[in-house]
């Protein structure tokens, strides 16, 4: 998986590609932690468009970081998910707590 991150005020845009398993959630938690240990980070923006395939380990750092996030007083929001990825979300509950946008424009607009 590839991440490219992106720090604009406090606001944190991870955008993800490839698969978000047991091999890539690692990767995904240390690009994150950095950023939340060292820097003022508020708001997290999850562009998950371009993830082809996620599992229950993917779920699980993206639930940590939630549950990070929350801890700072601040927001998540997941941009985008394919049919497949939406139906593992929707079926562990995530979409019940984090909000779900189409675009990154419309999540930024939901993060204020």
């Amino acid at each position: 998986m590839k991440v490219k991150v992106e720090k604009v005020k406090d606001t944190l845009i991870l955008r993800l590609k490839g698969e978000f398993d047991m091999l890539t959630a690692d990767e995904f938690r240390s690009a994150v932690d950095n950023y939340f240990d060292g820097e003022k980070v508020k708001k997290l923006v999850l562009d998950i468009r371009k993830v082809s395939f996620m599992d229950s380990s993917g779920l699980g750092a993206v639930l940590a970081r939630y549950k990070k996030i929350s801890q700072l007083n601040g927001s998540m929001v997941i941009v985008g998910a394919n049919p497949q990825v939406k139906k593992v979300l929707d079926l562990s509950g995530i979409t019940k707590i984090i909000g779900i946008y189409e675009d990154e424009k419309s999540a930024m607009t939901g993060l204020s």
